[in-house]
């Protein structure tokens, strides 16, 4: 199947931008590559040291060079949801490796954090700083130099992306991310949103809001809204990286642990011992990333990806950027309704037809390469299936259906929920930033009203609370971008600006802060760069001034005269308060270092 010409072009823009960058990549991949086995070039101590604590049939089997060895890189921990099921996989991953004649270690673990705990919290300051983080992390684990393959165990908001850096990072090494699936459905997320909005308004109290959210989050599992962990897994199986179906299956499940020993198994099998050498640095490649940005767009997901996915696409020399997510956009229509952008979540994504339904509608229009290379050592037409259990307690595969079992959830490509993915840039004289569009009712893309201009979360939060935002205004956020304070989501702007939406009044956000996947119904200029403490115009704006968000010309600008407003002094604001606490001061240096947010808000590249 030969993909959509306005695909092409965009994917043939990305090779010719790319190219200095990717051969350098790949040459340094290559090299790696042809130095062979690793544990060959090991001395006998390193050696030793590396299988100290294993079986002796285990370390026989390391001794030599003829048994693959996979290198599990885990984000295990128990107080995040999503994480806890990893807990029991090393087992079954080394099991699995051992009924296929090779050997799994675990090689490392990485921290994995949850922005549900610490919206809103000074540790929200750690949270996109945590990416690179990781990153590092899993670099340390894989330097030890004894694998011939990694399985990736992570799922949430920075993991995945951090752990796919340090996947391209070791690009001479095949590599499989693991999920852990979805929790189970519990309160609808539609409800959580109006009793987050009736607590805002003081019309409800603590415990009803902490019953609320505990009927939402409510076991192990992702969080079943689409926000940035599930955009997560949709990438890693749209990108070739999961075992076809692996992506939304619940944890404890017998096909959720088949799905599991299937692709440490498919690991050992993709080594360079192998004959289906599949290096992660060469599967993945500009078609596979042009791929991921059109699933993103098809499903409306995570805003967080205009950051994670150009640093993912960096860490194997591949220059993405805003303007071709936002032209991709254009292109791809919206064909998943998941709760921000509708009222299902990802269980009922699934069980409409889930990812296979899903490619296989985008590859039958032309919109996804399928000539790319996966995990599964076949094109991206082998992801167009639906998972079940045999009765062997393996995995089979069934073609995935040509009608949606729920159209109201997942539609057709013919019949598409809207044009466009509802992802743009917006350009102007405050610089760039990105808007979420596939929640906000069309006559809410274009707001034009008065500034007021805030330096902190808190600061929006008493004015509302004091009746003082009773009007039409734009709020604008500043000092919240990666190098003023490590970028933390905003979440809890979006219940006062969500009432006062409802109240009737025209208001959006402006800030170079980030909102995420959980970004809904009001209109968000985010990621705004250059950002207030990097000297960008943000800073000049003052109250009352006009600013005008225009999701539909892509435009975000301030009417204020050209001369005046270059002629203003920046604003400025004291950040004493975030260099300290919570292990603020560790990541002082992250700070100094963090790029612009169009280039991937990182200290990596």
């Amino acid at each position: 199947m030969s993909a959509d010409s306005r695909i092409e072009a965009i994917t043939k823009r990305l090779v010719e931008r790319s190219k200095p960058t990717r051969e350098a990549y790949l040459d340094r991949t290559r090299r790696a590559i042809s130095k062979g086995v690793h544990r060959s070039t090991l001395s006998c101590g390193n050696l030793a040291h590396g299988f100290a604590v294993c079986s002796p049939s285990d370390k026989a089997a390391l001794a030599g060079d003829v048994v693959p060895n996979l290198g599990i890189i885990t984000a295990y921990n128990d107080m995040l949801s999503a994480h806890q099921p990893f807990e029991t996989y090393p087992a079954l991953i080394r099991k699995a490796a051992s009924e296929a004649g090779g050997v799994a270690q675990v090689a490392g673990g990485v921290p994995a954090m949850c922005d549900g705990v610490t919206q809103g919290q000074p540790g929200m300051e750690l949270s996109l700083f945590s990416r690179d983080a990781i990153a590092m992390a899993a670099g340390i684990g894989l330097s030890h130099n004894m694998f011939d393959a990694a399985v990736y165990l992570g799922v949430c908001d920075k993991i995945v992306p951090g752990l796919m850096i340090a996947a391209l990072t070791f690009g001479h090494l095949p590599s499989i991310f693991v999920p852990a699936g979805p929790m189970t459905t519990g309160l609808p997320n539609d409800e959580k949103s109006r009793i987050r909005q009736l607590y805002a308004e003081g019309k409800v109290g603590r415990a009803e809001l902490l019953e609320a959210e505990s009927k939402s989050y409510h076991g192990p599992g992702t969080c079943t809204f689409y926000g940035t962990a599930n955009s997560n897994q949709m990438l890693m199986e749209i990108m070739g990286f999961h075992m076809p179906g692996a992506s939304f299956i619940n944890p404890g499940t017998p096909l959720r642990d088949a799905l599991t020993k299937e692709a440490a198994k498919r690991a050992l099998a993709i080594t360079a011992l192998g004959n289906e050498f599949t290096p992660a640095g060469e599967m993945i490649d500009e078609r596979s990333i042009v791929n991921g940005v059109v699933g993103l767009h098809a499903t409306g997901g995570s805003t967080n990806h205009t950051i994670h996915l150009i640093a993912m696409a960096r860490a194997g020399g591949i220059q993405l950027t805003w303007q071709d997510i936002s032209e991709l956009s254009d292109i791809v229509p919206l064909l998943a309704r998941v709760y921000p952008n509708g009222l299902a979540d990802v269980n009922h994504f699934h069980a409409a037809g889930g990812m296979g339904f899903l490619i296989k509608q985008l590859l039958k229009a032309g919109y996804l390469h399928d000539d790319v290379r996966t995990v599964y050592g076949q094109g991206l037409a082998a992801y167009t299936i639906d998972p079940k259990l045999s009765e062997d307690g393996t995995v089979s595969r069934e073609p995935a259906s040509d009608v949606s079992a729920d159209p109201k959830v997942l539609t057709t490509i013919d019949k598409p929920f809207q044009s466009n993915g509802g992802l743009k840039m917006l350009t102007g004289n405050l610089g760039k930033a990105v808007i979420k569009i596939s929640a906000v009712k069309p006559e809410r893309h274009v707001i034009e009203a008065p500034a007021i201009v805030f330096h902190d979360q808190q600061e929006l939060q008493d004015a509302f609370k004091a009746g003082k935002l009773d009007r039409d205004f734009i709020a604008v956020v500043r000092f919240q971008g990666p190098k003023a304070n490590g970028m933390p989501e905003l979440h809890r702007l979006t219940p006062p600006l969500g009432v006062l939406q409802d109240r009737g009044f025209k208001v959006a956000l402006v800030t170079d802060g980030r909102m995420s996947g959980a970004s809904g119904k009001v209109p968000a200029a985010i990621h705004v760069t250059p950002e207030a403490v990097d000297g960008g115009p943000i800073a000049k704006i003052r109250d009352g001034d006009m600013v005008r968000l225009d999701a539909i010309a892509g435009t975000l600008e301030v009417l204020v005269d050209a001369v005046d407003f270059v002629s203003r002094d920046n604003a400025t604001t004291d950040l004493d308060a975030n260099e300290f606490g919570m292990g603020r001061e560790l990541f002082a240096s992250f700070r100094r270092l963090a790029g612009p947010a169009d280039q991937g808000a990182s200290v990596l590249f």
